[in-house]
C-alpha cells in the first residue's frame, strides 16, 4: 500500500479537463492514446503530447497527464524529457502511473537446465550487442557475484603496498583459486571507500603474492594519496574480497557470468527451481533523462506513483572503479610536493583529483520544477535518481529507495570534471548550480550495498535546499553527506537545511563516518532535530574507534549543529573553519524532538 497524502492534495489541484494519453504494454504507438487504445511506450504519448502543445490544442492548456498501465514498461535506451515536454505551475506535465508500473531496464533470463547443482542459462543479445551485467535478481531478490567469502568478517588483509611497481602484496592462499580466472575482480577497502580493482596478473613469491591490476585503476589506484589500503602494526591491514570467477561459485545464491561462451550459472537457494523463477538482469544504465540547456530548462514535471527498477552499470567492468568519496571516482589523482598554498586558513594541499560521477537510473539536468511523488527507485546497479546540475525546485516525496548499489539520491555538483575538486566551486552563473529542492518524507532503506563508500543521500555544491522527515536505515557507510571542497573558503554554498531525519543502523562496512557528515563553508546552513543512533560495528574497519553521530569535516563553517538526538555524545569537527554552533545534541535532547523525527507518514511497499 502507498501513503503519500501529498500526492492525492497535489492530484487536485490539476484540473479534471488536462489532456490524458494513456500508455500500456500492451498498447501499440499507432494508437491514438485513448484508455481504450493505449499507446506503447512512454516516449510515444511525450511525443503526442509535445505536438499538441506545438499545435496550440485547447485540450492542453490545463496541462497532460499521461497514465502508465500497471506492468513492466521495459525500455532499450533512456525515455527523454525536453523542453518541449514542459508544462507550467498551474498546468503540469504529469506522469501518472497506476499500482504496479514500473519503467525497467530489465531482461529476464529463460530456458534455464539443470548442470549438477547449478542452473545454466544462455544470455542473450540486448539491442544487438552481446550482453554483459553485474547483478542478478531472482524473484525479486538479488543474487550475490561469485566471491571468496559469505562472511564479511572473514576477509583476508592485504599485506604490503608497493606503489614504485604497482603491485598489492596478499597472502598467496588468499588468491589460490583465481590464478586462471581471466576476468577476476578484487574489491579492496579503503578506509572511507572500495575500489573495484579489475586483477591483471597474480605473482606468487612463498606464501605471499603479488597482485597487479589493468590501467586506468592501477595507475589511480597506486598514485593517489587518499583514501588509502592500510597497513598498519595494530591488526588492520586493509581488508578484501575477490568477486567474478566461476572457481567462487560454490554457495547457494551466488552466480557467474561467462562473458567469453555468453552463459551464467546460478547456485540456487533452497527451494528455487529456476524453471519457474524469474531470472532478471539490468541491460540499461538510466532509464529516464530529463534534459534541458540552462537558457532553456525542462519546466513543470511530475512523476507520481511510478516505480524505476532495474538499471546497469558497467564502467567498473570496462575501467575499475577507485572513488574518493560517496562514489565520485577519480578520473586522475596524485600527491604534490610542495603543497599547495591555499589562502583563508586552509591547510596546505598535499594532493590534487579529478572526478567523475556515477551512472543513476534518473537523471535531470537544467530543469525546473521535476517532482517524484509516491515513486520506487529498486534493484539499481549504482544511483537512484540524480538531480546533476542546473536545476531549481523540484520535489522528492514519499519515495521508496530500496536495494539499490551506489548512492540512493544524488543532488547538485561534486566538482565539474575539469575543476580539481579541492577547489572552491562558485560559477559565475548559478544557473548552474541545483538549489532550492526539497526531500522530505522519503525512506531509504539497503541502498550503497555494492559500493560500500556510497551514502543514502548525496548533496554536493548545493544551495537552499531542504532534507527532513526522510528515515534512513542499513546503509554502508554515511546517512547524509552535506556539501564538498574541502575548503573553508566562501564558495556556492549557502542556505541548505538538514532536519528532523531519522538515521539508524547505519556504516554497516565503512568508517570515518557519521549518521550527518558536512563539507565545505555554508553559510547559514543548519542541521537540527535529526536522530541518529544504532551504528554498526564492522570488523575490518580501518579504525575501530573513528566513526561519530555527527561529523563537521575538513573546511566546515557557518553551520548550525541543533537539537540532534543522538544515543551519545561522540561527535567530530575536523579541520573546520570559522562559525559554526554546535547546541543541545546528544542524549539529553527532549523526547519531543526524538519523537517528531522521521516520516510523517509510513511509506508501505
Amino acid at each position: 500500500m502507498r501513503h503519500f497524502l501529498s500526492i492525492v492534495l497535489l492530484s487536485a489541484s490539476v484540473s479534471l479537463s488536462a489532456a490524458d494519453i494513456w500508455v500500456s504494454p500492451r498498447g501499440n504507438d499507432a494508437n491514438d492514446g485513448t484508455k481504450e487504445q493505449p499507446k506503447a511506450t512512454l516516449t510515444a504519448a511525450l511525443r503526442q503530447a509535445r505536438e499538441l502543445r506545438r499545435l496550440d490544442d485547447p485540450s492542453v492548456k490545463d496541462g497532460v497527464t499521461i497514465h502508465l498501465a500497471a506492468g513492466v514498461h521495459a525500455v532499450y535506451e533512456p525515455v527523454f524529457i525536453r523542453p518541449e515536454d514542459s508544462g507550467t505551475a498551474a498546468a503540469p506535465t504529469v506522469i501518472q502511473g497506476e499500482d504496479g508500473a514500473s519503467i525497467s531496464g530489465g531482461v529476464t533470463l529463460t530456458g534455464w537446465k539443470r548442470q549438477g547443482k547449478l542452473w545454466v542459462a544462455d544470455v542473450p543479445t540486448f539491442n544487438g550487442r552481446p550482453l554483459d551485467f553485474r547483478q542478478l535478481w531472482v524473484n525479486g531478490v538479488k543474487a550475490v557475484r561469485a566471491r571468496d567469502v559469505d562472511d564479511f568478517e572473514q576477509m583476508y588483509r592485504i599485506r604490503s603496498v608497493d606503489k614504485q611497481e604497482r603491485v598489492l602484496w596478499v597472502p598467496a592462499e588468499a588468491v589460490k583459486k583465481v590464478m586462471k580466472a581471466p576476468y577476476a575482480e578484487m574489491v579492496l577497502h579503503e578506509m572511507w571507500c572500495v575500489a573495484n580493482l579489475r586483477i591483471k596478473s597474480i605473482e606468487v613469491r612463498g606464501d605471499s603474492a603479488g597482485v597487479r591490476f589493468h590501467d586506468p585503476e592501477s595507475r589511480i589506484q597506486f598514485e593517489h594519496p587518499w583514501p588509502s589500503p592500510m597497513v598498519t602494526t595494530d591488526g588492520h591491514n586493509s581488508a578484501f574480497y575477490l568477486t567474478n570467477a566461476r572457481e567462487l561459485l560454490d554457495r547457494p545464491g551466488e552466480w557467474y557470468h561467462d562473458i567469453d561462451t555468453r552463459k551464467v550459472y546460478y547456485y540456487p537457494r533452497e527451494g528455487e527451481d529456476m524453471r519457474s523463477a524469474e531470472a532478471v538482469v539490468p541491460a540499461v544504465e538510466t532509464l529516464v533523462q530529463v534534459l534541458g540547456t540552462i537558457d532553456r530548462p525542462v519546466q513543470n514535471v511530475q512523476f507520481r506513483n511510478v516505480d524505476f527498477h532495474y538499471t546497469t552499470w558497467m564502467r567498473p567492468s570496462l575501467q575499475g572503479h577507485v572513488p574518493l568519496q560517496a562514489g565520485m571516482y577519480m578520473t586522475d589523482g596524485y600527491r604534490i610536493t610542495p603543497k599547495m598554498i591555499r589562502n583563508y586558513n586552509n591547510h596546505k594541499l598535499d594532493n590534487q583529483g579529478w572526478l567523475g560521477r556515477p551512472g543513476t537510473a534518473v537523471s535531470v539536468r537544467f530543469a525546473d520544477g521535476i517532482d517524484f511523488l509516491g515513486c520506487d527507485f529498486e534493484h539499481l546497479g549504482s544511483t537512484g535518481l540524480d538531480y546533476v546540475e542546473g536545476t531549481r525546485g523540484g520535489l522528492v516525496e514519499d519515495c521508496l529507495f530500496r536495494d539499490i548499489a551506489g548512492n540512493g539520491l544524488v543532488l547538485g555538483s561534486f566538482s565539474p570534471a575539469a575543476h580539481e575538486t579541492h577547489q572552491p566551486y562558485d560559477p559565475a552563473d548559478r544557473r548552474e548550480l541545483c538549489t532550492f529542492q526539497t526531500v522530505r518524507n522519503n525512506l531509504f532503506t539497503d541502498v550503497t550495498n555494492e559500493d560500500w563508500g556510497c551514502v543514502a543521500i548525496a548533496a554536493g555544491y548545493v544551495a537552499d535546499i531542504t532534507i527532513e522527515h526522510n528515515e534512513i536505515n542499513e546503509v554502508s557507510y554515511t546517512g547524509i553527506s552535506l556539501g564538498w571542497g574541502w575548503t573553508q573558503t566562501v564558495n556556492c554554498m549557502r542556505n541548505n537545511v538538514v532536519r528532523a531525519n531519522l538515521i539508524h543502523h547505519y556504516a554497516k562496512h565503512m568508517y570515518d563516518t557519521a549518521g550527518i557528515y558536512t563539507l565545505g563553508a555554508q553559510p547559514k546552513s543548519y542541521v537540527v532535530e535529526n536522530v541518529v543512533h544504532s551504528i554498526y560495528t564492522p570488523g575490518y574497519a580501518h579504525d575501530p574507534n573513528h566513526w561519530f553521530y555527527l561529523y563537521t569535516d575538513e573546511g566546515s563553517s557557518f553551520i548550525t549543529v541543533k537539537d540532534n538526538w543522538t544515543e551519545g555524545e561522540k561527535f567530530l569537527k575536523n579541520a573546520n573553519g570559522p562559525g559554526n554552533v554546535w547546541e543541545n545534541n546528544g542524549p539529553m535532547v527532549s523526547d519531543s524532538i526524538k519523537a517528531r523525527a522521521g516520516l510523517l507518514r509510513p511509506i508501505e511497499r
